[in-house]
């Protein structure tokens, strides 16, 4: 059984859902796992936040506009009467009840940010059975639920999946929603944003897939960000822990948790172009294809805090004090630095950021930076390697550097910069690849200008 994840791109137009059928495998069994259409999420929070201040008649009105793009969807994607009538009146019938429900009064707000992915469920439901498929559909808040640490319930999504499949034992093709499940008290949430992704990787866990495919727009992982940097190449094969590094510091074709439920089961995970279905995307699992630098990811909206106190001094304990705000203030750290006096460290969610900061101040003095970025270089970086550090750190021996994390990890090298030198980084680090052509430089002399 294969696991397919299409994102919002990937079903964001009657074509592209018409091309999802033609990319199912023909002989095995797969289960779909869909995002919402392109943009339509955002939209959906557009509404609960109109909601939320009280201004209705803007909330309707988008909602209804959200109504009517589906409902064109529906009678433009099937060829048959029949199954344009089915899926406009599915459309119609998904809508209806929570607009009374925005007219009156919402009780739960997740319920619209959910409608995203059951309207690109249903509607390539019906595509798939008016093709002739053998097409079930498996309700992702029938299994999907996460536990009172908002981490996949595990034992609970395989007995209910499990039950799912059961139920319709003739399928060829089961079709889900990504993204959306249920909380420890069976109450609708999500997994957040890029969630689809996570679905899929957890779906493949639990019925033990012979991989896990991820479909988007993009030739799989580059070695660099094609939206600010000219000629980067695809990586063709990448460990779990490579991938797993550029997805947390900012890759954004892959969601940071979706390696781990597969690495447990050793399933490898397939980044595919919808657009460009013949090409081989990148195959992450446990091989890598050779030592050195793979590829760079930047990761924006980081927060720097430095710590500095002369009571830190062979001091016990010190670490573990300051950790403890950390840990209460429910905010991972993504890189740390030290000195026999200071510690250095950043996060990218600044929500407790005050908590935080007044917490340290009663024992030591802190410094706060906020717009920085994380620049990720990741590869195969073992202690016997010489030059990589010295490579990478010349590459940007033109711009001014806040913090280096390196020994770590044997899979990447950080350095936080300023967010004001993201793109030049990137640009320069490019000159790490073999081949790399003057269009770079003629880039940013378009932008000085």
């Amino acid at each position: 059984m294969k696991v397919l994840k299409f994102g919002g791109t990937s079903v964001g137009s009657v074509d592209r859902l018409r091309r999802i059928p033609q990319l199912l495998p023909s002989d095995e069994t797969a289960i779909v796992v869909l995002s919402a259409m392109a943009g339509v999420t955002n939209e959906l929070v557009k509404v609960t936040e109109l909601v939320k201040d009280r201004k209705m008649a803007d909330a309707i009105q988008l909602f209804k506009g959200l109504e009517d793009k589906h409902v064109e969807v529906a009678s433009n994607l099937f060829k048959t009467k029949l199954y344009k009538k089915m899926g406009e009146e599915f459309v119609i019938g998904l809508f209806h009840p929570l607009m009374k429900k925005l007219v009156n009064g919402i009780d739960n707000l997740n319920k619209y940010i959910a409608l995203g992915e059951q309207l690109s469920v249903g509607l390539l439901k019906l595509l798939l059975a008016e093709q002739g498929y053998k097409v079930a559909y498996i309700p992702a808040f029938e299994f999907m639920r996460v536990d009172k640490d908002n981490e996949p319930d595990y034992f609970y999504i395989e007995q209910n999946l499990r039950r799912q499949l059961h139920i319709n034992p003739f399928a060829k093709v089961y079709v889900t929603e990504g993204f959306i499940c249920r909380n420890v008290n069976g109450e609708i949430s999500n997994l957040g944003r890029g969630g689809s992704d996570f679905t899929a990787a957890i779906v493949g866990n639990v019925v033990n897939a012979s991989e896990v495919q991820i479909w988007t727009d993009i030739d799989g992982v580059h070695n660099n960000d094609p939206r600010f940097v000219t000629n980067t190449s695809p990586v063709r094969q990448l460990s779990y822990d490579e991938a797993a590094e550029l997805a947390y510091f900012g890759a954004k074709i892959l969601h940071p948790q979706t390696i781990n439920p597969c690495r447990i089961k050793n399933i490898p995970v397939v980044l595919k172009n919808t657009l460009n279905p013949t090409d081989e995307g990148t195959v992450i699992t446990t091989l890598s294809s050779k030592s050195g630098i793979k590829a760079i990811a930047a990761k924006d909206g980081i927060t720097a805090i430095n710590i500095r106190s002369s009571r830190m001094l062979l001091a016990y304990g010190f670490l573990k004090r300051v950790f403890e705000i950390f840990e209460a203030a429910k905010t991972p750290v993504d890189m740390i630095t030290t000195s026999e006096v200071s510690i250095s460290l950043t996060i990218d969610n600044a929500s407790n950021l005050n908590d935080i900061v007044n917490a340290l101040s009663s024992f030591a003095h802190v410094e706060v930076e906020r717009n920085q970025t994380i620049i990720c270089v990741v590869g195969d970086f073992l202690a016997s390697h010489k030059g990589y550090a010295a490579r990478v750190l010349d590459c940007l021996k033109e711009i001014p550097i806040r913090m280096i994390s390196y020994g770590g990890s044997n899979n990447n090298i950080s350095l936080l910069v300023d967010s004001h030198y993201k793109v030049q980084a990137l640009r320069l680090l490019q000159q790490l690849f073999p081949a790399v052509k003057q269009a770079n430089s003629v880039l940013d002399e378009v932008d000085a200008q």
